[in-house]
């Protein structure tokens, strides 16, 4: 029985990952890290939380003695390293997080999956640290043009800045010690347990509320969007088919630019919903510092190499995902109080 360690996995991303991997596999392991922030929300895992193959345990991926400790209690295969502070907005106003925690915990990560699979011939088989990153370490495109993994990094912000700066870490580990990584890179993820700070959920949550939807500068800002479940599935392949040291970019092929997004929740919530929700919600606002024009991916190397290509296309996840929201009222409901009220307030004015 193999063991997944997976960091951040209370969170959107981490969250689906052990979702998913549970449902497929019934001989492995998934131990699950979290410090649960504000981003974190043990709600996304009440599915699987009484599975004998399941453990959470909440920690900091900065911690060293906590994460000493998993590891010299269980023989770990694989670490998974989702954990990250991941909103650009937060990022500009307090960058130290960011380089805490996706830096110097991404560096305690490798430091001790090392430690525990080093011997004096190298690495132990079967092992591999998997870094999740993102596509925005790549920087901006023009009209025209895509990601490659030989694209030179040209991170903009401080978030992408720090994930930029945790995926050299990984590759200098890979490259000095012959660890055994990989480094996925994805475009935008939507779908399920999505905190609403990021654009999907929040333009849906506002909708619903009637509250102004919020969209930077002119709303031309182009994201290649993949569907959560397409990027998981990716993640599986490189863990288990992806050769050692190896890039592996995941998108979606779905470009779509910010203001389309927007017009076509209204559209769903509008026409399903409450016939009220019109554009005149729609207000523009200043644009985001440093905000980059346009992402997108060319998933070649996966495609060829591994044989993924994303499933879901946008127009039939952007329904399932506005639907999975409308039908979980209470999981909204529960995240946008309290805690989050606050944030949202604090990062977006009370309107």
């Amino acid at each position: 029985m193999k063991t997944y360690f997976v960091t951040g996995g209370a969170g959107f991303i981490g969250a689906n990952f052990v979702h998913y991997m549970l449902n497929k596999y019934e001989d492995i392991k998934i131990i699950n890290v979290d410090k649960l922030t504000y981003a974190g929300n043990l709600e996304n895992l009440k599915g699987v939380e009484n599975n004998p193959n399941y453990t959470f345990v909440q920690a900091d991926i900065c911690d060293k003695e906590a994460i000493e400790k998993i590891f010299n209690n269980n023989e770990i295969d694989y670490v998974v390293n989702f954990a990250a502070e991941s909103h650009v907005d937060r990022s500009i106003r307090e960058p130290e997080v960011f380089v805490k925690t996706n830096v110097l915990g991404t560096v305690n990560l490798l430091n001790i999956a090392k430690q525990y699979w080093e011997t004096e011939n190298g690495f132990k088989e079967g092992k591999k640290y998997l870094q999740v990153s993102t596509d925005e370490v790549y920087g901006s495109l023009g009209e025209t043009g895509y990601f490659t993994e030989t694209t030179p990094l040209d991170s903009h912000s401080p978030y992408s800045s720090s994930k930029a700066g945790a995926d050299l870490m990984v590759k200098a580990y890979g490259d000095t010690f012959k660890m055994p990584i990989n480094i996925t890179r994805c475009s935008n993820n939507y779908g399920p347990y999505q905190f609403p700070e990021k654009l999907i959920p929040l333009i849906i949550n506002n909708c619903l509320a009637k509250r102004d939807l919020p969209i930077y500068g002119d709303g031309m800002n182009i994201r290649d969007w993949l569907y959560v479940e397409d990027h998981c599935k990716a993640i599986d392949m490189v863990i288990n088919k992806g050769r050692l040291g190896e890039v592996y970019n995941v998108g979606g092929h779905n470009e779509r630019t910010n203001v389309y997004i927007v017009k076509t929740i209204i559209d769903y919530v509008s026409g399903n919903i409450d016939s009220s929700v019109t554009e005149e919600l729609i207000k523009y606002v200043e644009d985001r510092k440093g905000h980059d024009r346009r992402y997108g991916i060319d998933p070649t190397k996966i495609r060829e190499e591994l044989g993924w290509e994303p499933e879901t296309s946008f127009e039939v996840g952007i329904k399932k995902t506005i639907k999975w929201y409308l039908d979980n009222k209470q999981w909204m409901d529960n995240i946008t109080s309290g805690q989050y009220q606050n944030y949202y307030e604090k990062m977006y004015g009370n309107n």
